[in-house]
């Protein structure tokens, strides 16, 4: 048996083989050892009985020891009768614990493409369902935490909603401002273009006024909103949740909805309806601009006639909706910033389907709200 032999045949007959491992069954060996053991249960497929003589093998490491336990199983797959010999006692524990794995094959099946829709489609309701359940359970959370304050009012911390408002309203107004005056001089902008066609220039002014203070106006505040601070929320109170400074919160016997979500959400309360008419008011400065530099009306005629197209009730309509679409933020936001778990992946996806979920409510919600002033004559 030459030296570049790790594995060499003793006797080969139809039936019965003898195998005879030498040398060092070890990684370093790694490449010449598989190509023969390989070849070895290929030439020998069709043995009835096998003898490995592992006699003369000086070294065995974990690697060896699987290629020789691989040959074992397979001939012995194939139905041959197969006996290791000659193994030294110190590796004898090596190969029991590897003759113990039992390799199975998993094989994945493939879905049918109708049952993995119809399930996805299920898990889906069901997360809408908790996601709905959790909203609930927070509003519940809100009103016992009102009804307690509401009689002792030195519970309620006035000076975080004084903060809260600050981050909320005060400093969200330069950018509310710039974003709701660029919009009203883009409607004004395209309305003055397609209108101009027709002659009716001057209808531009009934379309901003409406346009602006009964839908657009609370709703592109209520969307930035839902970006900024409903964002800013979810990730204040991930943060906490990641490290447990609301569950000592709960350990010093305090709750953490009154003391942290309660100033939070009537701070939005009053803070978007405030930017709301700020907001308006920029998107209405905004297209009488574009409209007297660019359509020509001029901003006595603007006036008079946004005067003539709107009425009390149109600006009512706005501001009623703002408060009820700052608690579906503030609440939305409040409820993913306490699901976050002890990771920053879960505080980023977290705080992206807080903002995603803010603003879809935000326009269903207006949508409702469009209805049910519709029906009423409003």
């Amino acid at each position: 048996m030459s030296r570049e032999t790790l594995l060499d045949e003793v006797t080969a007959g139809r039936d019965e083989v003898t195998l005879a491992g030498a040398g060092a069954w070890t990684a370093q060996n790694a490449r010449r050892l598989e190509q023969q053991v390989d070849g070895a249960a290929r030439r020998h497929r069709a043995a009835k009985r096998a003898v490995i003589d592992m006699g003369k093998v000086e070294r065995l490491d974990t690697f060896g020891a699987w290629l020789l336990e691989r040959l074992v199983r397979a001939l012995s797959t194939r139905g041959a009768e197969t006996k290791v010999v000659g193994l030294k006692e110190d590796y004898r524990a090596l190969m029991d614990e590897l003759h113990s794995v039992k390799l199975e094959q998993i094989v994945a099946e493939r879905p049918n493409p109708i049952m993995y829709a119809l399930g996805s489609i299920g898990r889906s309701i069901v997360s809408v369902g908790n996601s709905f359940g959790a909203m609930v359970n927070m509003l519940g959370a809100l009103a016992v935490a009102l009804v307690r304050v509401v009689p002792n009012p030195r519970r309620f911390r006035f000076t975080s909603l004084i903060h809260q408002l600050d981050n909320v309203a005060w400093r969200g107004v330069p950018i509310i401002l710039l974003i709701t005056f660029l919009v009203g001089a883009i409607i004004a902008q395209q309305g003055i273009f397609h209108f101009r066609k027709f002659g009716a220039d001057i209808y531009v002014v009934d379309m901003i006024g409406i346009l602006v203070l009964r839908e657009l106006g609370v709703l592109i505040v209520c969307i930035m909103v839902a970006g900024r601070s409903g964002s800013a929320y979810t990730a204040e109170l991930g943060s906490m949740k990641m490290r447990e400074e609301i569950d000592a919160l709960r350990t010093m016997g305090f709750d953490p909805v009154e003391i942290l979500i309660l100033p939070r959400i009537l701070a939005l309360i009053i803070g978007v309806p405030i930017l709301t008419f700020l907001g308006s008011m920029a998107a209405l400065y905004g297209g009488g601009l574009v409209a007297w530099l660019y359509g020509g009306i001029d901003p006595d005629i603007f006036l008079s006639r946004l005067k003539e197209a709107i009425a009390l009730n149109t600006f009512q309509v706005g501001m009623i909706k703002a408060p009820f679409m700052a608690l579906v933020i503030g609440v939305v936001a409040s409820v993913e910033g306490l699901a976050v778990k002890g990771s920053s992946e879960s505080l980023g996806l977290q705080t992206t389907a807080s903002v995603v979920e803010a603003i879809f409510l935000v326009i269903v919600l207006d949508g409702f709200f469009a209805i049910f002033f519709a029906s009423i004559g409003m």
